[in-house]
């Protein structure tokens, strides 16, 4: 059976951020993930996952200016400093956190910057930053974006995530298999999986083309879910989807797919 995390960036929003973490587990999750914590105190989100008996399985490391539509620095000319700096606060929340793996934005793609000099420099960076995670017990994971939710960012196919991965080596980077950006970018979704279950280190789901949660869109859940089992995933699976309505409410698909 799949293990499943709530994600408490698009989750529960029915309550402020640091309650979401009693919501997510009173509705019986035991491991939640979120898209950034930097607005809140590493140790008053460490309180809340200990008070609440959660585990952290993901987060994001600095994205930029998030507000004013960056998303990473990975692959952006002239941001080295700013990067590595975000590398080290990441790494000093997961810490904290207990969390063993943090997402590297790559970064929506510059105009008049040739792709290769963005695909060099997004390489080097993740090298180094895996080095500093892997030497923190962290594996720095990378999500291929789909160009309809985030025009122009830098990684949205899992060919071009699997070969850097398999360059810098699986043991450090891993894939962050969102099946939502894959059926909107490549489909084939659990051929993909089969293939790709090597490198595999965290998965999310929503459904398409709403990004709600699982039964109110195309993908078939109740063959895809039992197939990842049947695979034999054994990770987490991040529930980063927008409640089509009630939070509570809508977590009615787990039982209608018997997750």
């Amino acid at each position: 059976m799949p293990r499943l995390a709530a994600n408490l960036s698009m989750m529960f929003n029915e309550v402020p951020f640091l309650d979401r973490f009693a919501a997510a587990r009173k509705a019986g999750f035991e491991a939640v993930e979120f898209l950034f914590p930097y607005d809140h105190p590493a140790a008053e989100i460490a309180m809340r996952l200990k008070d609440n008996g959660l585990q952290q399985v993901l987060f994001n490391l600095p994205p930029g200016d998030w507000a004013n539509g960056e998303r990473g620095t990975a692959s952006l000319p002239g941001r080295e400093a700013e990067f590595r700096e975000g590398v080290k606060r990441g790494l000093d929340y997961a810490a904290t956190l207990g969390c063993p793996r943090v997402h590297c934005m790559a970064g929506i793609a510059p105009q008049g910057v040739a792709h290769g000099t963005l695909a060099g420099l997004f390489a080097t960076r993740v090298a180094w930053a895996a080095e500093q995670a892997s030497a923190a017990g962290v594996k720095i994971v990378l999500e291929p974006i789909n160009h309809r939710d985030m025009p122009g960012y830098f990684m949205n196919t899992t060919t071009q995530a699997a070969e850097l991965i398999q360059a810098l080596g699986p043991d450090r980077v891993g894939l962050q298999f969102d099946l939502y950006h894959c059926q909107i970018t490549e489909g084939d979704l659990t051929k993909r999986i089969e293939a790709l279950l090597p490198i595999i280190a965290h998965m999310q789901l929503a459904d398409v083309p709403a990004r709600n949660e699982p039964g109110t869109g195309e993908i078939a859940w109740d063959y895809v879910l039992p197939r990842i089992d049947a695979l034999g995933y054994d990770g987490w699976i991040g529930c980063e989807y927008r409640p089509a309505g009630d939070t509570v409410a809508g977590l009615a698909w787990r039982k209608r797919f018997n997750v």
